[in-house]
């Protein structure tokens, strides 16, 4: 199949693109890498008026370390971050995850903003950077908000973004030296989108840990004080102390309910924290 007619702009800026995302009153959409995008116009899940590509926009394509922080505009594609062209405050943590995103082509095109912005649970950034603690920057006309990635996915396929607003940037803050990181997944084969995964943060020096666990049929579940799943406490043992039992409720309480999918989930986790602690 091919799109439903529409039309196309191209800004020169990020201020003239906001220009013509506020004018389109929600009828345009954004295309990057367009790894998304382009499926979904030609089998006319989407049909948009208007095309707005900013591809070319250089405010969004920075990638520097500022304030103990990673700050990735939305354009940095996920070869950029495999590659090294960005530095890495989390010492590997994000050049693993998108050494292992789809295929190199899908990679060499898209973006870390647009990934976000499709905001599939199946996707491997929103699993990894909410357990990284990172934040986004939304910005349109009115100004400039940033919150924390995991209030940014609201459900499968939905964001916080507004009309007219679209993703700025991703701060990713510095792993320190006593954080351990453990990122799995489960894919039929490989490039496809995962159906488990599991993202773990654990800084037994600090006691502290956080996980998430991804590719569930509505927004991931993201802990932010997961002590409960390594029986009350971060210590130095946490591998031998995690307990499956409340992963299972976690996943119970999110709605699924069925045992083998469960299973799943919290086996892909449970390798997610053995590769932390390894």
């Amino acid at each position: 199949m091919k799109p439903a007619p529409f039309a196309y702009e191209r800004p020169r800026d990020l201020n003239s693109a906001l220009s013509m995302l506020a004018a389109a009153g929600g009828s345009a959409k954004i295309i990057a890498g367009g790894q998304s995008l382009g499926p979904m116009l030609n089998l006319r899940l989407v049909q948009p008026e208007l095309i707005v590509d900013i591809s070319g926009l250089a405010e969004l394509k920075r990638a520097e370390v500022s304030g103990g922080e990673l700050v990735l505009g939305a354009l940095v594609t996920h070869a950029d971050i495999e590659d090294g062209r960005t530095a890495d405050v989390t010492r590997g943590a994000m050049r693993g995850v998108a050494a292992n995103i789809a295929y190199r082509a899908v990679r060499n095109r898209g973006t870390i903003g647009g990934s976000l912005s499709h905001a599939d649970p199946a996707a491997d950034w929103f699993s990894a950077l909410a357990a990284l603690g990172a934040q986004v920057t939304l910005r349109s006309l009115a100004g400039a908000r940033t919150m924390a990635i995991e209030a940014f996915v609201v459900g499968a396929l939905e964001s916080a973004l507004h009309a007219g607003e679209i993703v700025e940037a991703i701060h990713v803050p510095a792993r320190s030296a006593s954080a351990h990181w453990g990122y799995a997944k489960s894919c039929r084969k490989t490039g496809e989108f995962a159906h488990a995964i599991g993202a773990v943060l654990v800084d037994p020096a600090a006691a502290t840990a956080r996980i998430v666990i991804g590719a569930i049929d509505t927004a991931p579940i993201v802990v932010t004080d997961a002590a409960g799943l390594f029986g009350g406490r971060i210590a130095a043992d946490y591998k031998q102390r995690f307990d499956i039992r409340v992963a299972d409720a976690l996943l119970m309480k999110a709605g699924i309910d069925d045992a083998a999918q469960r299973h799943i989930h919290v086996s892909v986790l449970k390798r997610a924290v053995l590769g932390a602690a390894a």
